[in-house]
């Protein structure tokens, strides 16, 4: 991983602007929006950021093309080739694409201390709130872009730095949800291939982000995310306490118990000696080469930005089956 950069200060104000009583009640248990002043910050500005790409670690960084909204489901994961970073954002900025930048927290000292001094302060506003492991990436996304139906396993958060999404969180039960559903995303870290029915909309609380704006929900609620016609940068946080720990240990066991040894999990129980028993068998064979080639099959490298051409793509892979290629060669894709 690479070395954090040094001499960055943490900000002595306040992150949060406008925490109330209601917000320490909320918290974890209902989706909330709180006010806060990170969009502020210098390290966002798009000189930085543009900067911070340039040297970003490439297994680090996703870039993923979507399809617009209303048009057909596509979801493709790129490289941003030798384009520089201000080159990438202008590409991001044409259309269709978002840029995550996974673990930014642990790449750069100055958003570790910002994510730092937010659970500080989260902390002493909520009674028995941890997150002794957190953690933080930014998106980068086109005006256009949107983000499936998907669950996070830790707990989650989004911070509107630049622009305007709508935010769609659903419940965090059946059917939005179900235990299967959090095992394939343990096991094979496909977040987004959890089904999804346009009806599940009328349960769904729907939110606009503004910059300046956070979103906090209940761990494992499903949401999906669209763009309101701008460029957006956000910052996506995570934190992992114990409760959360044992839950991810819980579903990734319980997907291999499913998918590899084609046996149903009868228990969701995160303590006693079946917990202890999964516990070890997660821990022995989520490195196994079984897992890295499912979860390699899932999401192979198809495109590259053009360096020639920015706002197009070069394609990487030759078309495996007919349905490969109709989505390759679908004008949607390319405009």
């Amino acid at each position: 991983m690479a070395q954090r950069e040094q001499g960055a200060t943490m900000t002595t104000d306040r992150l949060f602007t406008s925490w109330d009583e209601t917000h320490s009640e909320l918290w974890g248990h209902q989706t909330i929006r709180l006010e806060h002043s990170l969009h502020r910050q210098p390290a966002f500005s798009l000189d930085d950021l543009a900067r911070l790409i340039e040297t970003y670690p490439r297994e680090h960084y996703s870039l993923v093309r979507t399809g617009a909204q209303g048009s057909s489901r596509i979801w493709r994961d790129g490289d941003i080739g030798k384009l520089s970073g201000r080159e990438v954002i202008e590409a991001i900025s044409r259309g269709g694409l978002w840029l995550n930048l996974r673990e930014v927290s642990s790449i750069d000292r100055r958003y570790h201390d910002m994510i730092d001094q937010m659970f500080a302060e989260v902390a002493a506003k909520v009674p028995g709130f941890e997150a002794p492991t957190h953690q933080a990436g930014i998106l980068i996304s086109s005006p256009d872009a949107q983000v499936y139906y998907h669950v996070d396993l830790p707990g989650q958060g989004l911070i509107q730095i630049a622009g305007r999404k709508r935010v769609y969180v659903y419940p965090n039960t059946p059917p939005f949800i179900r235990p299967e559903h959090l095992e394939d995303c343990a096991l094979f870290q496909s977040e987004v291939d959890i089904p999804y029915a346009d009806w599940y909309d009328e349960h769904a609380k729907v939110i606009d982000l503004e910059p300046g704006q956070m979103l906090s929900w209940p761990l494992n609620a499903p949401h999906r995310v669209e763009n309101l016609c701008t460029l957006n940068v956000s910052m996506t946080v995570s934190y992992v306490n114990d409760a959360v720990r044992r839950a991810q240990a819980l579903h990734l066991a319980n997907g291999m118990l499913r998918h590899r040894f084609g046996y149903t999990p009868k228990s969701d129980r995160l303590r006693g000696p079946a917990f202890f028993a999964k516990r070890v068998t997660q821990r022995l064979l989520r490195d196994s080469k079984w897992v890295k080639r499912e979860r390699a099959a899932r999401c192979p490298i198809e495109f590259r930005l053009d360096e020639a051409d920015t706002g197009t793509v070069a394609d990487l892979l030759k078309a495996t089956s007919k349905a490969a290629s109709e989505v390759a060669s679908d004008s949607r894709f390319w405009k």
